[in-house]
């Protein structure tokens, strides 16, 4: 009698827990589906996005980009930069409509570009500036810079001329006429503070540094370096008229999804974020109240 109510007791206990089982299972299955189901909604609200494709440099541009996404979502649109890796062929690689915009480059910059390729790409918009700078790993400040010190600076003919002006503003050469806003060191008229300057392509600098007393480069390519571009010896002003600009071709400068594009760069959200995440070292072209 004992094992009948024994045997009785643990079939009722495993039906039990078949139930309970049972009900988990369900839960659990039901928890699944609606997650499928939310994948699946985000998935096809991406598809529904209009594709705008982009050339950018890695850093600032494609970060800034990344940042106005989700807004840029809001009115339709979705950006894919097919490259962050900056070469010579990204004005070429536009104009054919690889891609329907870049951004990475300079008014004067894609002013000599269409000069000497007979192109007609355009700004269609502002968005900020990187000033080009003096650094030092030795020194903390320009005044601690000797004589003869060992200067390096970018050997192409735009960035080239903006930090013989800054040498020049800093009181340590005097620059010949220039035209166009181009110069090398052939230009320098007078070296009022004897120095040592090489030229280098702007990509090698961050890898010599430690080979000079001063190196100047663009922001942008001291920050893809892990280095602090805030730490600076002196640099451009906030009024540079370098200011990195969106650019595409003349068909689609109206087009509504850059419109959107250039819109949201320009938007004083968009400048809070690079001042904040920047700390500085790169400047929206649009002010913060």
């Amino acid at each position: 009698m004992k094992i009948k109510k024994f045997i009785t007791a643990v079939l009722a206990a495993s039906l039990a827990l078949t139930a309970f089982a049972g009900c988990g299972s369900s839960s659990s299955s039901s928890d699944s589906k609606s997650s499928s189901s939310a994948s699946s909604n985000a998935s096809s609200d991406k598809k529904d996005l209009k594709e705008i494709k982009a050339l950018a440099d890695l850093t600032p541009h494609s970060e800034i980009l990344k940042y106005i996404e989700p807004k840029l979502n809001e009115k339709g649109y979705t950006i894919n930069i097919v490259s962050t890796a900056s070469d010579a062929t990204w004005n070429e690689k536009t104009v054919k409509g690889e891609v329907d915009f870049n951004y990475f480059q300079h008014e004067p910059y894609l002013t000599e570009w269409n000069e000497i390729n007979s192109g007609n790409l355009v700004n269609i918009g502002n968005i900020h500036v990187e000033p080009i700078a003096a650094y030092s790993e030795k020194y903390k400040s320009a005044d601690e810079v000797p004589d003869k010190a060992k200067v390096v600076i970018p050997d192409d003919a735009t960035n080239e001329y903006r930090a013989l002006r800054i040498l020049e503003q800093q009181g340590w050469i005097k620059l010949g006429e220039t035209e166009n806003s181009r110069a090398s060191i052939k230009d320098i008229k007078e070296y009022i503070k004897p120095l040592e300057i090489t030229e280098l392509d702007s990509y090698q600098i961050n890898a010599h540094i430690s080979e000079f007393d001063v190196y100047i480069n663009n922001t942008n390519k001291v920050i893809e370096a892990g280095l602090d571009a805030t730490k600076f010896l002196f640099r451009e002003g906030e009024d540079s008229p370098y200011a990195n600009i969106v650019v595409t071709t003349p068909d689609k400068k109206d087009d509504e999804g850059l419109k959107a594009v250039v819109e949201l760069l320009q938007s004083e959200d968009t400048a809070k974020f690079i001042k904040e995440k920047y700390n500085g070292a790169v400047i929206p072209v649009t002010k913060v109240s």
